[in-house]
């Protein structure tokens, strides 16, 4: 009932107009479809739905839409890649604590996807046991099955959303690179912010999800094999423009040993900007890692956890979450009133 539909669309785009209405009909008539659009429709869908077609609409919509935080800072739906110039370098822990620290704003949703299908374990630093796991979500990615999508991720106690890597150890990737885009794309529609923790590997499925991402975070130590496979990565990034502006370059564990090369020498060996440094609290780490609770929660105050905050938030673009506000308004007037403590 064409005429049904179209008044239901007015009512819904009158009733709720932050609600973006979508439109599904086997009509093609030009004249039903500037109905709809008039009507308030963002986009008219041809029916039999083609999950492709039904993306593209989604990715559309979101790109059209103008998110504003409580202090007028214009968000938009984010994905982070998280790769390492070598083995060990500590991307999982940089990707696990982001992502909670972005949980922390309540204005955010927040998914963590493990890539590293062979040795990922970012389910470790979360202490979590899942029960669904990306291999799920990419078998069923046709049924359009929002329910679905949010049974197979599980959330932990900070509010991130963990979509894991596949249980089995296969020597094939068991999802193709079309798949794990598709998947991408449902969880950039469904959250505010996607980080991806790639493997090592720089396969088929990481550069899928590098591709997809907004910005790319290039975790190294300051020692020769990290830095030298730096130079190695950047040449290779820079060979595609759309790399050009998502790459970022992290030094971790800052003031390792004093064995390490020195910053300096550092920019001078990779020829490019360091755009954050990351300090070493290898106990703090190891203790949060052990215990399965991330540094938002195990460690607030230290260093270390202040430093991958301020790194979140550089990235996302905000400067603080509502938490760090109202820490930042009680030190202050703690500071200023201090002198009535004394004695």
């Amino acid at each position: 009932d064409p005429q049904s539909g179209l008044n239901l669309v007015a009512n819904l785009t009158q009733n709720l107009p932050s609600c973006n209405v979508l439109v599904v009909s086997n009509s093609q008539e030009g004249t039903l479809i500037l109905q709809a659009m008039r009507n308030g429709a963002k986009e008219f869908l041809h029916s039999p739905l083609k999950l492709d077609d039904f993306l593209a609409a989604l990715d559309r919509i979101h790109n059209s839409l103008i998110l504003k935080s409580g202090d007028g800072e214009i968000r938009a739906s984010q994905i982070i890649t998280i790769c390492g110039s070598s083995g060990g370098i500590g991307c999982t822990a940089l990707a696990v604590n982001m992502a909670c620290i972005l949980a922390q704003n309540e204005r955010n949703s927040v998914a963590l996807m493990d890539l590293d299908f062979a040795l990922g374990d970012a389910d470790v630093w979360l202490d979590i046991i899942p029960d669904y796991t990306i291999q799920d979500v990419a078998d069923n990615i046709t049924r359009l099955d929002y329910s679905l999508l949010k049974r197979s991720l599980t959330q932990h106690d900070c509010g991130v959303y963990l979509l894991p890597r596949p249980v089995e150890t296969e020597t094939t990737s068991p999802i193709t690179a079309e798949d794990l885009s598709r998947v991408i794309a449902l969880l950039k529609a469904t959250f505010t912010h996607l980080i991806i923790d790639v493997s090592k590997a720089y396969t088929a499925l990481d550069i899928a999800a590098m591709e997809a991402s907004d910005n790319i975070l290039l975790a190294t130590q300051l020692d020769l094999p990290s830095l030298r496979n730096v130079v190695r990565l950047t040449q290779f990034f820079d060979q595609d423009e759309k790399y050009a502006d998502k790459l970022k370059i992290v030094v971790n564990r800052l003031g390792l040993e004093n064995k390490q090369i020195s910053i300096n020498k550092a920019l001078e060996t990779i020829g490019k900007e360091v755009f954050w440094q990351i300090p070493n609290e290898y106990s703090t780490m190891v203790e949060s890692r052990n215990n399965g609770v991330p540094l938002i929660l195990e460690s607030p105050k230290s260093k270390l956890t202040r430093s991958i905050k301020d790194l979140s938030h550089a990235v996302d673009g905000t400067k603080t979450t509502d938490a760090d506000l109202k820490e930042e308004t009680v030190t202050k007037k703690k500071s200023l009133f201090s002198f009535l403590s004394k004695p």
